[in-house]
C-alpha cells in the first residue's frame, strides 16, 4: 500500500492516526461488550475505517454527512463523545434518540450527521436536498452520502444520482464496495465491471480508489469536494474495501472464502497506516503503545460514564408529544368556520383557484418555500395550478423534477434539514406509491427519532368521478392515516382548500394534502383574499339535522349536501372532517349526540377505510348515545374502473340512499 503524505505535517499525520485508530479500538471493545450482553447488536466496520475517517477529515465540520451502520468513523471523527454514543447503543434515554432507535439510526444537528433508516437507499436523496439548499444559499459546501455495493441495486440510488446530475447539485456519493451485500457477493448484485462506471450514465464524473488507504481517501475527497463546489456538479466515488467481520455479528462469515480474509488482512487500513508512520518517523514502537494506552483508558472512562445512565422510565405523554414537532405562530388570521352558521366573505373562487391562491400566498409568506413536481414550472402542472408561478417566483423556487418521486420526497427532507420549507406535487395521488417509503419511514418518523422536523407538504390530486381509471382515480388517504408523524388533510370547499393549505405550509410537520380532482372546477365559493388559516385537526359542522348524522369528507361532503337537498323531508346533520389525521373526536362525538344515528360516508374502499376507525371509536366512546348501529357507506372493494357507468356503480354515492333509508328505519 503506497501512501502519499503530500503537504501534511507530522502533527496532522498523528491526528489522522489517532482518528483511524479510535474507531478500531472502540469496535474491538464493542465486540467484547456484545458477548457480555451490554449491547444487543453490532454492525462492524473493522477493515473499512479509512473510508469513513478519511472522508470526514476532508470535510468542513458543518458539511452534512449521510452515513450507514458501518461508518463509526464518521461519528468519532466528528468528535461525538463515546459515552453518549454508547448510551445510544445501550438504548438509554441519554443517547441521541432517547432510546427510540438502535445503533447508528439517528442524526444530530450539532454534528451535521443525518443517520440512516434500515432501508439502504433513502439517505442518498436527502443529500440531494441538502446540496440543493447549499446551491440556493450560494454556500460553498458539499453534502456526502454513503452507500454500499448492495445499496446500489436500490431504485433510490438511481433516482438520487439522476436528480443530482439533472439539478447540478454539489453532492459526493461514496460507494463502499466491500464485496458483499450481507452474504450476497457482488457478482449476484450487478454485472458492470465497476460500479463507478455508472457515473457516466448519469452525466457525472467518478473515480475508483483504494478504500483502505486513508491518505488516498482523504486526498480524493478533498479534490472532489473542490471540483463539486467549483463546477456545481455531483461526483461518484467507488471505494474498494472489505469487512473483516460478518454483516452483523450474529450472521458470521462462513459464506466468505478464507483466502479473502488472508488477502485483505494484508491491506488492513489501520496497521498499514501505522507502519507507514513508523517508517516516516512520525511514530515509533513506544509512541504507538502510548497512543493505544491513552485511547484504551479513554474508552474505559467514557464507558464508566455511560454505565451510570439510569434505566428508562417510559412516559406515555412524552412519547406521544414527540411524534410531532411544535409549530410557531405566523402572522396570518385563524378563521374558525367550524360551525354551520358561519358565513364567509371574500372573492368567489373555484376550488382549484383557491388552492393556487393558497400556494401563492404561502410563497410570499415564506421566502424559504420551494415548490417541486413534474411539469409544475413553465407548463404549470398537469392541472395548471402553478401556472404563472415560475414567472413570479423564479425557477430556483418552482422546480420541475425528473420522474422520481422517491428522490424528490427525500430531497424535500434534505431541504428541511437545512431550514427550508418545501412542497412536492404528486401529479396524481396514485403515484405516491413509488415514494411511499420516504413518506412513511423517513418523513413521518424523523422527529420522533431524533428531533428533526420534516417541513414538507405533499400535494395529492385524488379521487374518481372523472373516468380516469385505476391508476389516476384511487382514494388512497387511508394508506397514511395509519402512520404516526404524518398529518392528513382533505378539504372539500374553496375556503377550506386555501386555509388548510396555508396551515399545512405553516406547520413544520409532514402534511399530505389531498385535493379532489372532480372538485377543481365544479365547486366554487367565497374565499378571503388575505392570508388565513383553517386549523388542521378541526372538523366543520356543515348542516344541522335531527334524523341522522352523516360524517364525511372530500367529495362525500357534496354528495351528502346534494342528497339532503333532494330529500327535504329528511333532517340530515352533516359533518365535514376536513382533517383525517389527527381526527376531531369532539366534533365526531357531537355529531353522534345530535341524532343518535350515524352514517360514515367516504369515497375510499370500504375495507380498511378510515370509516372503520371512526365507527370503532364511536362504538367505544359514544355507545350510550347511539340509537342504531353505526353504518358505513363506501365504494366497492375493487380497483376503480375506467368506464363511466362502471365507475358510478363503484362509487359510494351510488348506494347512499340505501344506507340512509336502512338507518332511518332501524
Amino acid at each position: 500500500m503506497q501512501f502519499d503524505r503530500k503537504e501534511l505535517s507530522n502533527q496532522e499525520l498523528l491526528h489522522f492516526y489517532k482518528s483511524i485508530l479510535w474507531p478500531r479500538m472502540i469496535e474491538e471493545k464493542m465486540l467484547v461488550l456484545l458477548r457480555q450482553g451490554r449491547i444487543s447488536k453490532w454492525f462492524s466496520g473493522i477493515g473499512q475505517e479509512a473510508i469513513a475517517v478519511g472522508a470526514t477529515l476532508a470535510l468542513d465540520e458543518d458539511e452534512w454527512i449521510m452515513p450507514l451502520h458501518r461508518n463509526l468513523g464518521v461519528f468519532t471523527t466528528r468528535n461525538m463523545p463515546l459515552h453518549k454514543l454508547f448510551q445510544q447503543w445501550q438504548g438509554n434515554k441519554e443517547g441521541y434518540s432517547k432510546g427510540r432507535e438502535r445503533s447508528f439510526h439517528f442524526g444530530t444537528k450539532d454534528h451535521h450527521i443525518c443517520g440512516m433508516i434500515s432501508h439502504l437507499g433513502p439517505q442518498l436523496a436527502i443529500a440531494d436536498g441538502i446540496a440543493l439548499a447549499h446551491k440556493l444559499k450560494k454556500e460553498n459546501k458539499v453534502s456526502v452520502a454513503f452507500t454500499g455495493d448492495g445499496g446500489t441495486s436500490e431504485g433510490d440510488f438511481h433516482e438520487a444520482l439522476n436528480t443530482a446530475a439533472v439539478w447540478d447539485l454539489p453532492v459526493i456519493f461514496i460507494i463502499e464496495n466491500n464485496g458483499y451485500g450481507l452474504s450476497t457477493p457482488i457478482n449476484e448484485q450487478f454485472r458492470c465491471e465497476s460500479l463507478v462506471d455508472r457515473a457516466k450514465g448519469y452525466g457525472m464524473e467518478g473515480v475508483k480508489i483504494d478504500g483502505n488507504n486513508l491518505l488516498a481517501v482523504y486526498d480524493t475527497i478533498k479534490g472532489v469536494k473542490d471540483y463539486c463546489i467549483k463546477n456545481q456538479k455531483p461526483y461518484l466515488i467507488e471505494c474498494m474495501t472489505f469487512r473483516m467481520r460478518g454483516h452483523e455479528e450474529a450472521s458470521g462469515t462462513k459464506y466468505v472464502p478464507s483466502y479473502l480474509f488472508e488477502q485483505w488482512e494484508l491491506k488492513d487500513p489501520v496497521k498499514n497506516f501505522e507502519r507507514y508512520l513508523i517508517e516516516q518517523g512520525v511514530l515509533n514502537e513506544g509512541s504507538v503503545e502510548v497512543v493505544k494506552e491513552e485511547l484504551k483508558e479513554l474508552i474505559e472512562s467514557e464507558l464508566q460514564i455511560a454505565y451510570k445512565a439510569s434505566a428508562i422510565e417510559p412516559d406515555t405523554i412524552e412519547e406521544m408529544t414527540d411524534v410531532y414537532a411544535p409549530r410557531e405562530d405566523f402572522p396570518v388570521t385563524i378563521i374558525d368556520n367550524s360551525q354551520h352558521y358561519f358565513h364567509p366573505s371574500g372573492k368567489e373562487m373555484r376550488f382549484i383557484d383557491a388552492i393556487s391562491d393558497g400556494m401563492r400566498t404561502s410563497m410570499k409568506l415564506h421566502s424559504n418555500l420551494i415548490l417541486m413536481g413534474q411539469d409544475i414550472a413553465e407548463y404549470g402542472g398537469a392541472f395548471k395550478i402553478t401556472e404563472g408561478f415560475v414567472q413570479e417566483f423564479g425557477k430556483e423556487r418552482v422546480r420541475n423534477t425528473p420522474l422520481c418521486e422517491s428522490a424528490i420526497v427525500g430531497a424535500a427532507l434534505g431541504l428541511s434539514i437545512k431550514g427550508y420549507k418545501s412542497m412536492m406535487e404528486m401529479q396524481f395521488a396514485d403515484f405516491v406509491s413509488v415514494g411511499f417509503n420516504q413518506i412513511v419511514n423517513n418523513l413521518a418518523k424523523i422527529h420522533y427519532r431524533w428531533g428533526q422536523s420534516a417541513d414538507v407538504v405533499v400535494r395529492m390530486p385524488t379521487g374518481g368521478g372523472v373516468g380516469a381509471g385505476p391508476f389516476h382515480s384511487q382514494s388512497n388517504e387511508a394508506w397514511f392515516t395509519h402512520v404516526p408523524g404524518l398529518k392528513v388533510v382533505y378539504p372539500s370547499t374553496p375556503i377550506d382548500a386555501k386555509g388548510l393549505l396555508i396551515a399545512s405550509f405553516n406547520d413544520p410537520n409532514p402534511v399530505l394534502y389531498f385535493e379532489h380532482k372532480a372538485l377543481y372546477r365544479s365547486v366554487s365559493g367565497l374565499v378571503p383574499e388575505t392570508a388565513y388559516e383553517i386549523e388542521i385537526g378541526k372538523a366543520k359542522w356543515v348542516q344541522e339535522g335531527s334524523d341522522l348524522s352523516i360524517i364525511t369528507y372530500g367529495a362525500g361532503m357534496h354528495w351528502a349536501l346534494d342528497y339532503a337537498k333532494a330529500h327535504p323531508e329528511l333532517s340530515i346533520d352533516i359533518t365535514d372532517l376536513r382533517t383525517l389525521l389527527p381526527l376531531d373526536y369532539d366534533a365526531i362525538r357531537s355529531a353522534v349526540k345530535r341524532t343518535g344515528k350515524v352514517l360514515i360516508l367516504h369515497e375510499d374502499n370500504l375495507f380498511g377505510g378510515i370509516g372503520g376507525e371512526i365507527a370503532a371509536w364511536i362504538a367505544e366512546h359514544c355507545f350510550e348515545l347511539l340509537d342504531a348501529p353505526v353504518k358505513r357507506c363506501a365504494s366497492l372493494d375493487t380497483p376503480i374502473p375506467f368506464n363511466l357507468e362502471l365507475e358510478k356503480n363503484y362509487l359510494a354515492k351510488n348506494r347512499l340512499d340505501d344506507f340512509v333509508q336502512d338507518l332511518l328505519t332501524y
